[in-house]
């Protein structure tokens, strides 16, 4: 029986504690909100298209691009409050068309697959929380009781119907994702349709309306790699704003090591041992999931060791 004692190398990306404090009891405060945005200390970047700026400082990290207010691009309907950090500083995002240029040239745009590895926690927190209300806010401009156009409160996390007065709240839809292994302690990885040759991952999907979660792990499971799973443990989560997903970890042991992929979702399944996975590696014969993802995690709670770095991928 496999017992799981890896632990990670290092926190979930993305789920690190980022030091802020989201601070919603102010998102309905108009008047604490303006003075906030007033603050000399109070800091804000612009996100567009789910990127935003990053720039490398003299010592080699990597930031998000932040200014003071009064150097912000003119919006405010879309200017959303993200929280305060630790020492009392608040952080707005301004959702834009295009992100501003730099007069030093020097920072580039990035989105969160690039970024979240670069970027310190609170960064990185930052910068998922604004992608996730920029992309809610871009796909919910319409009311889905009467379909009247909507308008922005709470400092960008809700939208209200002025017809039928309806409040409407950012969607997060849950999908599961999993490390499932075998009674010889392999690990079971498929490769999906649309990605690249040898690009291997954890196996994932949605939970379905009325599901338990443990049951969804193994209702995708059997569905997209025909093995049946018994034993399902969480391990962690992970926001996942491509758009709007929580991705819930787990580890899951399976019944029977028969696999018969479903040709739609799955187009290969494999089960790997270590140092199968190790050799595949080393060959190039498989590539990893990219090293922001909770699936690479997963993978390593079972391999033992960090996971080469790939270029792209779930």
């Amino acid at each position: 029986m496999t017992t799981w004692t890896h632990e990670p190398k290092e926190p979930l990306p993305l789920t690190a504690p980022s030091g802020i404090d989201r601070a919603a009891h102010h998102r309905l405060d108009e008047a604490w909100l303006a003075a906030a945005w007033s603050h000399p200390t109070t800091r804000v970047f612009v996100v567009s298209g789910g990127q935003a700026l990053i720039d490398e400082t003299e010592d080699g990290t990597t930031e998000l691009v932040t200014t003071p207010t009064f150097e912000a691009p003119l919006t405010r309907s879309h200017r959303y409050f993200l929280g305060c950090d630790e020492d009392g500083v608040s952080y707005f995002a301004l959702q834009k068309d295009s992100l501003p240029g730099r007069f030093d040239q020097s920072a580039r745009a990035a989105g969160l697959r690039e970024a979240g590895l670069l970027l310190s926690p609170r960064d990185a927190g930052l910068l998922v929380h604004a992608v996730a209300l920029e992309n809610w806010q871009r796909l919910h401009r319409f009311c889905s009781r009467c379909g009247e156009r909507t308008v922005i409160a709470a400092a960008g996390h809700i939208r209200r119907c002025p017809a039928c007065g309806a409040e409407h709240y950012p969607r997060t839809d849950p999908a599961v994702i999993m490390l499932v292994t075998d009674d010889q302690d392999r690990a079971l990885l498929g490769r999906q349709v649309h990605w690249p040759e040898g690009r291997f991952s954890t196996l994932a999907g949605f939970v379905e309306p009325g599901e338990a979660i443990e049951e969804s792990v193994r209702r995708e499971v059997f569905e997209e790699a025909g093995v049946t799973v018994g034993g399902v443990t969480y391990v962690a989560s992970q926001p996942w704003p491509f758009p709007s997903s929580l991705m819930l970890g787990f580890t899951a042991k399976a019944t029977s090591p028969h696999i018969t992929v479903d040709g739609e979702e799955i187009e290969e399944a494999r089960w790997f041992s270590r140092e199968e996975l190790r050799t595949a590696f080393e060959t190039g014969e498989v590539r990893p999931p990219y090293g922001i993802s909770i699936a690479a995690r997963l993978i390593e709670l079972w391999y033992g060791e960090p996971l080469p770095k790939p270029g792209v991928g779930r």
